[in-house]
């Protein structure tokens, strides 16, 4: 269903592209631009001819099948990557062998370095460009 849809999405968009390009424009010339034209708002012929009601018609079709396209998307079940892996368990680690020197050894976190406690707080320095007294 979803296909079908995104079909029609493209075709409509291509539609609506070749529609707009076959018009030719009301009042584009240059007498137009102040206000030199005699046409009314809807034109000499009327509210529309055969390319304004297409245009209208594919431009109603164009939106319908983005609204369509949005509903889907979001009301479709997300598959994950990772959707039939099992949940990882935790594993112990293996037992050291003999005579390994690191048998002892453990990680231990790594700690932040305290700041000693008597320490003093650094001084301010003032600024170079600043006069001092």
């Amino acid at each position: 269903m979803q296909i079908v849809v995104i079909i029609l999405h493209v075709l409509a968009c291509l539609g609506l592209i070749l529609i707009v390009l076959l018009q030719r424009g009301k009042g584009a010339d240059l007498g137009a631009a102040f206000g030199g034209s005699s046409q009314t708002v809807f034109g000499s012929q009327g509210a529309g001819g055969f390319l304004t009601k297409a245009t209208t018609g594919v431009a109603v079709l164009f939106m319908l099948t983005s609204l369509g396209l949005a509903y889907m998307s979001s009301t479709r079940v997300q598959a994950t990557v990772m959707g039939g892996a099992e949940q990882a368990q935790e594993v112990p680690a293996p037992a050291p062998e003999p005579g390994d020197p690191f048998a002892d050894y453990e990680e231990a976190p790594a700690a932040e370095p305290a700041a000693p406690a008597d320490s003093p707080a650094p001084a301010e320095t003032p600024f170079e460009d600043t006069p001092q007294e």
